[in-house]
């Protein structure tokens, strides 16, 4: 016995156990899943209780439903109360069912609510276990509801070390929400790690916080790194949805079909996007005029579109609807916001305009012109000033002679008839007018089934005048010989009275007359000749004589133009009009000629040309033949020679009238005319040069030219017979050319330009001065003669004796010893010139040099060597008189040096 209690027993907790699992497998089998959800001991009607993931119990769920009334469930999980509930009990709990109507399949889901005291201790019991058992120092998952109605503080969750087991653990933390903003909003007890919030939180301010959770021993040991900790805001359904206007204004035509687009709303939700707070939900909930009901809403985009084409702006042209958002997908506990939303029908060319009456009676008296003669109005219910409105008025009948024209007036919109052309009570004494109107814009169709145009019928009776002669036809004819004899007659102008048809009692006057050829008569309109009338002349165009008769009735007057055709006579003879004709004998052998007759072509060619036979020199080098009826070919034989020629020829037309014309023939050796006509040769005969006005001036000024030259030399030389030492050769150049030179240093050469000039000094028995002369002062100033020329080191030399510088530089006895003449300067300076020309440009082993220039050398002081250039004297201010003889263009150049 005592064996089998073993036995008994065993098979006991056997049978316990297989119906503990029996439960288990049957309660997983019946539920997906538990969910515990920690509420306060109160909570208030259609508020967030939390979130449940319904996607992993059932991911097609077409049916949810809570089996318990005070709860409901919507489509993203989310637990909301429908009415006030107080906890009693520390726990409550309610099913939520899944189910899908196509398959038939179901799910099930628990939901724990568990009083905050309840959580508390719990948590508590949990620190115990934590103590026995090890854990690890990891991130642990927090959340919070926003604006959560505590009590605060509110447990959050606890962070543990497992170092705990072992030593003392101080716990903190730090990051936003504790040391940084917003501050003082979370706290972790420092001996448990218990992390409380200690206000409400707004979920659009803050979404998360990221803490970091430290643990440290009392004597700030660190035994685990630190913790990062993530507390989610949980979004709570606080906040409205906004439309982004206030007031929506759209426009939309009238008669548009259904379905078409009014326009789009919009509103925003600061919500947490993705979530049932967010989803929002679109509708009219009125329309001012309430009826009929033209518009619906699409509730999730917001896109207004019509549900009926009748709009009618005539009748309504505007609404008004007042429209609603509302979130939680439309719930009833949703937050809801409204809006406004005027709706301006535009309008459309759907009514036609039409005439007020359909027939019009009206008069004009005749022979007026721009004048208003009807106004017509017509109806048109579309909107005022705009396409739609305006009319267009056409004449569609009896306008056929241009009359009449209608037109619209802008500020009225009506239709007025004009007279444009003179009506004639004679020709009709009514018109019967029909007219229609129409709209600036095209007439919409679809609208209406109906003609797009109205008419009206216009009366118009024209009202007889007295009016004056007509002139009619404007342009009458009448034909006359030219050269007729003066006092011929011929009818005249005719004008006639429109009512009578008779000219009776009309006068007649001649307004214009060119040639004053014609007279008129006043009562009949005939026309006299005046003088002798000629179709040739220059103010005939076409062979026609044009004069302008104005004619009276009792002060009313027309105007007319009376044609006179010229009939033309023989009275021209055939010319030839080109006189000069050049023939190119090494190109040409004949030249053509071509005769003009001015009267008319039965008057005229074929003509006949012939060689006048005065002279037989004539018919001996010249022949002619004809190369069609106005032209012949004028030839040359017996080779006659270059030159120019009289040739006369005679021309004939058909009728036997001639004339003679003396044709000036160029033989010429040329190989076109106008090399002949821009060269004069002697080869082609008689040619004589002849000189131009300009030419012939510019020989005179030529001449005038050298009388100057001459008269300026011949005064050149008589004042060098007055004065020696002034010499006389300088004119042939009228060059003056002043040139400083400085001592020391007198023994060198300047070379120019390949010419050397010596300059000489002497005392009394000596030549003295330089090659041209004019020295003021006793300055080292010298006007040379020869441009380019060198000036030698060599200084004052006259007949063997040597003198300084100063020497050169004496008294007025000394300078007057310097007079020689002209021979005896030129005898002295040859040959020495010569010299210097030979010895030009050579260096000491008489070899040319390449325009080489030396400098010259310093002295020393007191050197006895006169000037580089000359030996300069020191002349008297009367000794510069010859400038005086020099030309005018001179005379400046001659004044710098006196002043000098």
């Amino acid at each position: 016995m005592e064996a089998a209690r073993p036995s008994g027993s065993w098979n006991g907790a056997l049978c316990r156990l297989l119906l503990l699992t029996l439960a288990i497998l049957i309660f997983a089998s019946d539920a997906c899943k538990n969910v515990t959800l920690h509420v306060p001991s109160k909570l208030d009607a259609e508020k967030l209780v939390g979130r449940v993931n319904l996607k992993e119990c059932f991911t097609a769920a077409n049916l949810i439903h809570s089996s318990d009334p005070d709860f409901q469930i919507l489509e993203d999980g989310s637990v909301y109360t429908t009415n006030t509930i107080l906890l009693s009990s520390e726990k409550r709990s309610f099913t939520i069912l899944l189910s899908n109507t196509e398959n038939q399949e179901k799910k099930k889901i628990f939901v724990f609510l568990e009083h905050q005291t309840k959580v508390l201790k719990k948590r508590h019991t949990k620190e115990k276990v934590l103590r026995r058992a090890k854990r690890r120092w990891a991130p642990i998952p927090c959340s919070m509801l926003e604006n959560s109605l505590g009590p605060f503080p509110l447990f959050l969750q606890q962070v543990q070390s497992d170092t705990a087991q072992n030593y003392t653990i101080y716990y903190s933390i730090r990051g936003p929400g504790v040391d940084q903003e917003p501050r003082n909003l979370f706290y972790v007890e420092r001996d448990t790690g218990n992390l409380y919030c200690t206000r409400p939180v707004d979920r659009e301010q803050y979404e998360s916080f990221e803490i970091i959770a430290f643990a440290t021993t009392p004597d700030g040991y660190t035994p685990e790194l630190p913790l990062p900790l993530i507390i989610k805001i949980e979004d709570e359904n606080d906040n409205y949805p906004i439309f982004t206007e206030e007031t929506y204004t759209f426009t939309i035509f009238e008669n548009c079909r259904v379905g078409t687009t009014v326009g789009q709303v919009c509103a925003t939700d600061k919500d947490e996007p993705d979530t049932m707070h967010t989803r929002l939900k679109y509708s009219i909930i009125g329309q001012v005029p309430p009826s009929p009901t033209l518009f619906s809403m699409h509730p999730t985009t917001g896109v207004i579109t019509t549900t009926s084409s009748q709009l009618d702006r005539e009748l309504i042209d505007k609404y008004q609807l007042k429209i609603k958002v509302q979130d939680m997908d439309g719930q009833y506990f949703g937050l809801q916001t409204t809006s406004t939303c005027i709706i301006n029908i535009d309008d459309v060319n759907d009514h036609l305009p039409t005439f007020t009456r359909t027939s019009y009676v009206t008069s004009v008296e005749e022979n007026t012109v721009d004048v208003e003669i009807l106004r017509v109005t017509v109806e048109d219910k579309d909107l005022v000033n705009t396409a739609n409105w305006r009319a267009n008025y056409t004449i569609l009948k009896g306008n056929e002679n241009g009359n009449f024209k209608i037109v619209t007036d802008a500020k009225t919109n009506e239709g007025v008839l004009c007279v444009v052309k003179p009506l004639n009570y004679e020709e009709k004494q009514q018109m019967i007018l029909q007219i229609g109107v129409v709209n600036e814009a095209p007439f919409s169709r679809e609208a209406s089934p109906r003609s797009a145009m109205s008419t009206a019928t216009v009366t118009v009776n024209v009202e007889d005048q007295d009016e004056g002669p007509e002139c009619n036809p404007p342009i009458q004819t009448v034909r006359m010989k030219e050269n007729a004899e003066v006092g011929t007659t011929s009818n005249g102008y005719k004008a006639y009275d429109p009512e009578t048809r008779s000219s009776s009692g009309i006068r007649y006057k001649k307004l214009t007359d060119p040639t004053g050829w014609v007279t008129i008569d006043e009562n009949t309109g005939s026309i006299k000749v005046f003088r002798s009338l000629d179709r040739e002349a220059e103010t005939i165009k076409n062979g026609i004589y044009n004069i302008t008769v104005l004619a009276s009735d009792q002060g009313r007057t027309c105007t007319g133009t009376l044609g006179i055709i010229l009939q033309d006579v023989n009275d021209n003879s055939p010319f030839i009009p080109k006189k000069t004709v050049i023939i190119c004998k090494p190109t040409m052998s004949s030249a053509e000629i071509v005769a003009v007759d001015p009267d008319e072509p039965i008057h005229g060619p074929p003509f006949d040309f012939s060689l006048e036979s005065s002279t037989s020199e004539v018919q001996r080098m010249w022949r002619l033949k004809a190369i069609n009826d106005t032209a012949a070919r004028l030839s040359y034989q017996n080779d006659p020679p270059f030159g120019s020629y009289v040739v006369p020829i005679t021309v004939r037309d058909r009728l036997g009238m001639s004339s003679v014309t003396s044709l000036d023939v160029t033989l010429c050796d040329c190989i076109t005319e106008n090399d002949c006509t821009h060269r004069v040769d002697p080869r082609i005969g008689g040619g004589g040069v002849q000189l131009g006005k300009w030419a012939i001036l510019a020989i005179l000024l030529g001449i005038a030219l050298l009388f100057c030259i001459l008269f300026t030399l011949v005064c050149g030389a008589s004042g060098t017979s007055k004065q020696p030492k002034v010499i006389p050769d300088d004119l042939a150049q009228q060059n003056l050319i002043v040139s400083n030179t400085e001592a020391p240093g007198d023994d060198k050469v300047y070379s120019a330009n390949g010419f050397t000039t010596q300059t000489v000094g002497a005392s009394a028995q000596g030549v003295c001065g330089t090659v041209g002369s004019g020295i003021k002062n006793g300055g080292q100033e010298t006007i040379e003669m020869v441009k380019g020329g060198h000036q030698t080191s060599e200084s004052c030399r006259g007949a063997g004796h040597h003198h300084t510088l100063d020497s050169c530089r004496g008294g007025h006895t000394e300078v007057d010893n310097c007079r020689y003449t002209y021979s005896e300067w030129h005898s002295f300076t040859q040959p020495r010139l010569g010299e210097k020309v030979y010895l030009c440009n050579q260096d000491e082993n008489h070899k040319h040099a390449q325009d080489y220039v030396l400098t010259y050398n310093y002295e020393g002081r007191g050197s006895v060597a006169g000037s580089v250039g000359c030996c300069s004297e020191r002349q008297e201010e009367d000794g510069l008189e010859f400038l005086d003889n020099l030309e005018p263009k001179f005379r400046t150049l001659a004044e710098a040096c006196m002043k000098r």
